[in-house]
């Protein structure tokens, strides 16, 4: 739970500074973009509009004042209608024949006033000249294309530094706010693995004293009564105290800690543990009014602990068998696609109400509205502890559930030795 939590504030952090500093220096690219484009505009402007003798340095001193190229070479061309250069410029630059007979056939034969040529850098305009022919003007952009690509290049470098910084701060402050909550929670851990190991040995006693009562025949009815009441409530809450201790270990598993490890780690033969399970709760389904079918793939195999995925998979069928409708089929599927096994438990009766689906994995959480049978309620632990069981072996369990198609649980375990 602590790691999904410093997973989701860093990725929070992550995405709102990031987006603040990716939107700061896109936001500057693009004004360096619009500044570039408007002296390129202005001194094609001009050029078109200005005799070839007058023609200074394009982008000279207007653009200097701006702040922008200064350098920017260009020159103007005046052509007949026939494609005849008639004058050029006296600026101290030359353009490629090539180049310049393809931006005459874009003005006279394409009938174009405006283009590009990126392969040569360079970008051009033109006007119609009153007694005939065209003057065009014609811009060399290679420093503007280098100086936009030097500042893409800086931006993304700049991007990229931040935000492994960012990172890296983001992920201390994460441990530094985390901190205190998680010792609470091992506090909490502690504590309840500390009062369960407590609670069984008065338990068992009042457990044990109870069944000497039953079999004292001095004893009257009335008051046997009571004696097996007693007994009732000590078996649930010996069974809540089992309950609260798996939890406990799960977490510990699931956290790291301890001094021994909670969580063994050896081979698992998944394929032949979901069958002796499927096995012993067939006649449970069959007194439940349910038929069993099991469907489980051969030697699917896991690294795990072997008594608690079997208490995982114990709570599922049992789960299905419980709230499964009278006459109906539950039926339990191990399948394995590549390095994953999938297991799924399915049974058709009383939908999951859709608000009670995100909670039913939540320690105590109980969907009466729903699924409640008489005789069959608990204490709202198993779930948590099938989830609990599944975050230990680093699978994944999630559930479905609709009025056509049933509920079904499916749990996704890395498979393998």
């Amino acid at each position: 739970m602590l790691r999904g939590l410093r997973r989701k504030f860093v990725v929070i952090v992550m995405v709102l500074v990031g987006g603040v500093l990716v939107a700061m220096l896109g936001s500057t690219y693009a004004a360096t973009y619009q500044a570039q484009r408007r002296i390129i505009d202005e001194s094609l402007e001009r050029g078109v509009h200005n005799d070839t003798g007058e023609r200074p340095m394009m982008g000279g001193s207007r653009a200097r004042e701006r702040g922008g190229l200064g350098g920017m070479l260009g020159l103007v061309v005046e052509v007949s209608d026939e494609g005849v250069v008639l004058e050029v410029s006296d600026d101290p630059v030359s353009i490629d024949a090539a180049v310049l007979e393809g931006v005459i056939s874009s003005v006279l034969v394409e009938g174009r006033d405006a283009g590009a040529d990126r392969t040569a850098h360079i970008e051009w305009r033109s006007v119609s000249l009153e007694g005939g022919g065209s003057r065009i003007a014609i811009i060399d952009t290679t420093s503007s294309e280098a100086f936009l690509r030097e500042q893409a290049i800086k931006d993304l470098q700049i991007t990229f530094v931040a935000l492994a910084t960012l990172l890296a701060i983001t992920w201390w402050l994460s441990d530094w706010a985390l901190r205190p909550v998680e010792r609470a929670w091992e506090q909490q851990r502690r504590f309840v693995a500390d009062a369960s190991h407590e609670l069984k040995t008065p338990i068992a006693v009042i457990l044990a004293n109870t069944q000497i009562l039953e079999r004292d025949e001095g004893i009257g009815d009335d008051a046997m009564r009571w004696v097996r009441s007693t007994s009732g409530e000590a078996q649930h809450m010996r069974e809540l105290v089992g309950d609260l201790l798996q939890l406990a270990r799960a977490d510990e598993a699931l956290m790291g800690g301890g001094a021994t490890p909670a969580l063994r780690r050896e081979e698992v033969n998944l394929s032949e543990l979901v069958e002796a399970v499927s096995l012993e709760f067939d006649a449970v389904a069959f007194e439940r009014g349910c038929s069993l079918r099991c469907e489980v793939a051969e030697g699917v195999r896991m690294r795990g602990d072997p008594e608690w995925m079997g208490r995982l998979v114990r709570i599922l069928v049992d789960n299905a068998c419980k709230y499964g409708a009278d006459g109906t089929e539950v039926s339990v599927r191990l399948d394995r696609s590549g390095a994953r096994a999938t297991l799924a438990v399915h049974n058709a009766g009383n939908p999951i109400d859709p608000s009670d689906l995100p909670h039913v994995f939540e320690r105590f959480y109980r969907s009466d509205k729903a699924r409640s049978r008489e005789g069959t309620g608990g204490f709202g632990l198993g779930l948590a502890i099938a989830k609990g069981i599944a975050d230990a072996h680093g699978a994944v369990i999630s559930v479905s559930s609709t009025a056509e198609g049933g509920t079904t649980f499916t749990v996704s375990i890395r498979s393998g030795v």
